[in-house]
């Protein structure tokens, strides 16, 4: 049996800070593990708000000149504070209680730690630019320095020993093998990992594991935590998987393979990360239900291909993670095109040949009769040709042809059917291949590249809906609540809850059900390449209702029609068209309608 070793990793990000011409300049702001709330000291700040001290007449008359503060600079710092949006949650930093251990010194200096939803935050060093913005933008201020700091893990309900201190689970899935989605996997968790998460990768795949292909560990000697196995490392990502500790083929049974991998999970000690990657084996069985169940997975990924008959997969996906309550936050559109470089098509010139023609040309028109002279303007010709075509060979060189060797993809179809917002095309490249094979991710050996970057980016988008799906509650982020209103034969869309918890105590907008109908975006109401419209709009009644309504992932609403058509709403285009019509129905129209429904 091969063996595990645990690396401690310490991870630490800098964020660049922004330093006032005409105050105090202090160290900018740095990340640091959470803490046990500190206490200000006496020599600190008990003399800032002590109303015995000499400075307190001042600061009652408004005099700030002194060294001392404000005697209500508390307030006057948090509302200035409360300027900073999170732009995931869609409210201010004060109100999220981002804002910790604020303090001030004698000189005026402000300090505070924010305490975000996760260290691998995107927006984290402009939330420190425009928290010292906002300190500094008080006349009496002289500097601010800012902490970073990250919430702990919420140990999720039922969760497997080893998980108790998993702060999110990311299931990266795919219903058919062979599309990519290990490499997905792994080079999303180095990818987070580089932004400042902790992060374990669990490959669930007992039959073909992929794991210890993909990625060497530092070291394998094996390693216990009481009684449970610390992951192998590389880096700062933990890995584990049957791969490592059994290297002959699993054969055995579905309920054997279930206990095996809840053994797994049980006896793997992840300790404190922010996130924990499963790599789950393919297809929508009894394994990805269990797992998807015993797991409490908070977000999904769906790595496909762009032919149709995968597009049909990301449909069974999803709506396999729907059946668990798992929303899907992504899909990667693996092997999507392959890039050429335009340089292979440079312009070429005949030298000789034009030089010829130049020649016979000038001394044909009679322009130059000598035929040294004629000889030196055309090489001059010759010349500009050539720079001519150099400067254009210059601006095609470095420029990529993406040819799509699998079609069109289905980005557009994704997000306009299901509400999915992020997808990402990865091509089809050779050297991502060969990194898979060699051990090393091909995100550490490419940090640079283009490719690198798409992995980047979906890491972003898997830290953003996660924060939206554990801690936003607010306008915009989430799935609204929305119910059919008989009374009035209205849809009644609130935001921030499910279908069930619309209420009267919550501001509603109304959208009338047959605009809803009408604006069906499925293939059978409009043209997939065309985007032209197949439904005709007259022939859908104002009396048509919905039947039925539920929510599908966190995106989009399945809607069962009483003209036995089925359609699938992203909430983005419900919220689209509640802000074109102004929240506003015409009373007459609702109540006419009411009457042609009831006839």
């Amino acid at each position: 049996m091969r063996t595990a070793l645990i690396v401690a990793a310490t991870l630490a990000g800098v964020a660049s800070g922004f330093v006032p011409r005409t105050k105090r300049v202090v160290p900018s702001a740095s990340y640091a593990p959470r803490r046990p709330r500190a206490v200000a000291q006496p020599s600190r700040v008990a003399s800032l708000e002590a109303a015995s001290s000499p400075e307190s007449t001042a600061e009652a008359n408004g005099d700030v000149s002194s060294n001392s503060a404000p005697s209500d600079w508390r307030s006057q710092i948090l509302s200035a504070l409360s300027v900073v949006i999170d732009p995931d949650l869609d409210s201010d930093i004060v109100s999220l209680g981002f804002v910790q251990n604020l303090r001030i010194d004698d000189s005026r200096v402000v300090s505070l730690d924010l305490e975000l939803t996760t260290p691998a935050c995107p927006v984290k060093d402009l939330f420190v630019q425009q928290c010292q913005d906002a300190v500094n933008g008080l006349e009496w201020t002289r500097g601010a320095d800012v902490t970073l700091t990250a919430r702990p893990a919420e140990t999720p309900t039922g969760a497997p020993l080893g998980m108790s201190q998993v702060g999110a689970v990311i299931a990266v899935s795919s219903c058919k093998g062979g599309v990519g989605k290990s490499t997905t996997a792994v080079n999303l968790a180095f990818a987070l990992e580089s932004l400042g998460a902790r992060v374990g990768i669990f490959d669930a795949d007992v039959y073909g594991p992929s794991l210890p292909t993909m990625v060497t560990p530092e070291d394998d000697d094996v390693r216990f935590v009481g009684r449970q196995i610390a992951p192998l490392r590389r880096g700062g990502v933990g890995l584990m998987s049957f791969g490592y500790v059994n290297e002959g083929s699993a054969v055995m049974r579905g309920p054997m393979v279930t206990q095996l991998l809840d053994q797994f999970l049980s006896l793997t000690n992840w300790g404190a990360i922010d996130y924990l990657i499963m790599d789950m084996p393919p297809g929508t069985g009894d394994i990805q239900l269990t797992l998807s169940q015993r797991l409490s997975i908070t977000a999904a990924v769906i790595v496909t291909t762009p032919q149709e008959l995968s597009f049909v997969d990301v449909e069974r996906g999803v709506e396999m993670f729907d059946t668990v309550n798992v929303p899907c936050i992504a899909v990667v559109e693996n092997m999507a095109y392959f890039e050429k470089e335009k340089d292979e098509n440079d312009m070429q010139i005949d030298e000789p040949l034009l030089r010829k023609k130049f020649l016979e040309a000038l001394r044909k028109d009679g322009v130059v009769g000598d035929l040294t002279e004629a000889a030196g303007v055309a090489d001059e010709l010759v010349k500009i040709v050539q720079d001519n075509v150099l400067k254009a060979n210059k601006q095609l060189d470095g420029e990529k042809e993406e040819i799509r060797i699998f079609g069109p993809g289905h980005k557009r179809r994704l997000s306009e059917q299901w509400g999915i917002e992020h997808t990402y095309s990865v091509p089809l490249l050779g050297k991502i291949a060969q990194n898979g094979d060699s051990g090393t991710p091909f995100i550490l050996d490419h940090p640079n590249s283009p490719q690198a970057d798409i992995y980047r980016q979906l890491a972003k988008s898997v830290v953003s809906e996660v924060a939206k799906a554990k801690y936003g509650k607010g306008k915009g982020g989430g799935r609204p609540g929305v119910r059919y209103s008989p009374e009035t034969h209205t849809i009644q869309v609130a935001e921030g809850g499910g279908t069930e918890e619309v209420g009267s105590d919550r501001e509603e907008s109304a959208i009338l059900p047959a605009e809803l109908r009408r604006a069906c975006r499925c293939a059978e109401c409009v043209e997939e390449l065309t985007g032209k419209q197949i439904l005709n709009p007259l022939s859908v009644p104002e009396s048509i209702r919905p039947l039925s309504m539920s929510p599908t992932g966190n995106y989009a609403l399945s809607v069962d029609w009483s003209d036995g058509h089925r359609s699938l709403y992203p909430y983005r285009q419900i919220r689209s068209m509640l802000d074109s019509q102004g929240d506003v129905i015409n009373v007459e129209s609702v109540e006419e309608t009411k009457e042609e429904a009831v006839l």
